[in-house]
């Protein structure tokens, strides 16, 4: 039975490979389709900075010459987004900000494997400039909104990959990670999101990745989805999309709520569905038990230290930073005062906190703990805002985020209920080193048990 166009622009990326694969839809047909929604709901949502409709084009049909021809890649065919930090060959990268370099010579190196194996770039997704907030607006170009309550943000930084998941105009996207920025907008949008293992997806051109925090990878509507991204743009791509469908068998997962920062108040709601997740991974018979690891406070002055100094050396690359925002440039004057000396130390303090961590990992096998500890902010709440202030109201919000881009462990944000006005809570599992397939498994487990992928908001 030939899926109806609009479910199918809602079922995620790996249902439309499957509809490309038998034939009920062309790849021009369901790019038409991403197209027209976009022209409708992208005006309010404002996700995209751009869509390369013509270049788009050209790709679906040569995407669906591959498919006449018996190909098959796990996104042969399929519109995807990629965030506004990520070169495309042809397009600015603007990081959010007013451009400040030429179109891009060439692909980086995770659009020219997801153009090897046929995905459809549609187009740019917005970003904070220099994708430095949870929450995704600048002066350049406006808010991006969370589709399901439009008052809101969808998060930051990857925010427009998010509402454009969310919005129903594509199935998957990429982010990148540097301090939350694919979990937050997951969580906040109801979306699936991984932050990939450090080395595990190539950065290429980016030099320096804020001292190792930042990382590339998947959001999208479904686990599948983010599964089939991870199975061509990974280091060692393959098997992801098996581990989706995989007995996760018994797990040990520790229930954690300590932040670096010490005790956090939390949102009722939001710590109930903490709670109620821990529950529900019980039912499907893993055994949770309420466990920190002893990281202390380190993670968290270690992030700063590596975070500022690479807002720092981002900035001093461009040709004019004079015409970023004020409180950008207040970050990386900040950045510049870090002494190399202290940034080496940070760097030191790393080895330490992993060995902690792994020891950890001997007696459990996935961390559960919340992600934001509150609804996210309303747009324009720091609109005009100094760094201080800014800082001051979203650090309380987003304190169990930063630990997992100092120790580089992968991490799933996985949608798991609603607060009182209907908008997305998650939470966010924790693995080892490079076992983003268990958490595959484990979130394709959840899912099966308890779907989100016929929410829709209402837009």
């Amino acid at each position: 039975m030939v899926p109806a166009m609009e479910d199918l622009l809602w079922a995620g990326a790996h249902a439309q490979a499957r509809a490309l694969s038998a034939g009920q839809v062309t790849a021009p047909e369901l790019l038409e389709a991403v197209l027209r929604r976009a022209e409708t709901v992208n005006p309010t949502v404002n996700a995209f900075r751009v869509l390369y409709a013509d270049a788009a084009r050209t790709a679906a049909v040569d995407a669906q010459r591959r498919l006449d021809a018996g190909e098959r890649t796990p996104l042969l065919g399929v519109p995807i987004a990629v965030k506004d930090d990520t070169d495309v060959a042809g397009g600015v990268t603007t990081k959010g900000g007013r451009p400040q370099s030429p179109p891009a010579e060439q692909d980086s190196a995770v659009v020219a494997k997801l153009r090897a194996a046929g995905a459809v770039i549609v187009g740019h997704t917005l970003t904070p400039e220099q994708c430095l907030w949870p929450f995704t607006e600048s002066l350049a170009y406006g808010a991006t909104r969370n589709p399901w309550n439009l008052d809101y943000t969808p998060g930051g930084s990857s925010g427009g990959s998010a509402s454009a998941i969310a919005a129903g105009i594509v199935g998957v996207a990429t982010g990148s990670d540097g301090g939350g920025s694919i979990r937050m907008p997951a969580s906040a949008t109801g979306i699936f999101g991984v932050k990939t293992s450090r080395d595990l997806v190539d950065v290429a051109p980016w030099s320096g990745t804020w001292s190792g925090l930042s990382v590339i990878g998947p959001l999208g509507r479904t686990v599948a989805d983010t599964a089939a991204m991870l199975d061509v743009i990974a280091e060692d791509a393959g098997t992801y999309g098996d581990a989706v469908t995989a007995d996760p068998g018994t797990l040990r997962i520790a229930l954690s709520w300590r932040t670096p920062l010490g005790p956090t108040p939390m949102n009722p709601r939001w710590k109930r569905a903490v709670v109620d997740t821990a529950d529900r991974l019980r039912d499907l018979g893993h055994r949770v038990t309420v466990a920190d690891p002893a990281l202390g406070t380190g993670p968290s002055t270690q992030f700063l230290i590596r975070y500022l100094r690479g807002v720092a050396q981002d900035v001093a690359k461009l040709p004019n930073p004079k015409w970023l925002e004020p409180r950008t440039r207040k970050v990386a004057a900040l950045g510049r005062r870090v002494p190399d000396r202290t940034l080496r130390w940070a760097h030191a303090g790393e080895a330490p906190l992993r060995r902690v961590l792994e020891e950890f990992f001997t007696r459990f096998d996935v961390i559960l703990q919340p992600s934001w500890t509150r609804r996210p902010t309303r747009i324009g709440q720091f609109h005009g805002s100094g760094l201080s202030a800014t800082y001051t109201g979203v650090t309380h919000r987003i304190p169990y985020f930063p630990t997992w881009n100092v120790l580089g462990n992968p991490v799933a944000a996985l949608p798991v209920g609603r607060d009182e006005t209907g908008m997305p809570i998650g939470v966010q599992l924790i693995g080892p080193d490079r076992s983003e397939r268990l958490l595959l498994s484990l979130a394709g487990q959840y899912e099966r048990a308890h779907p989100w992928v016929d929410r829709r908001p209402d837009l």
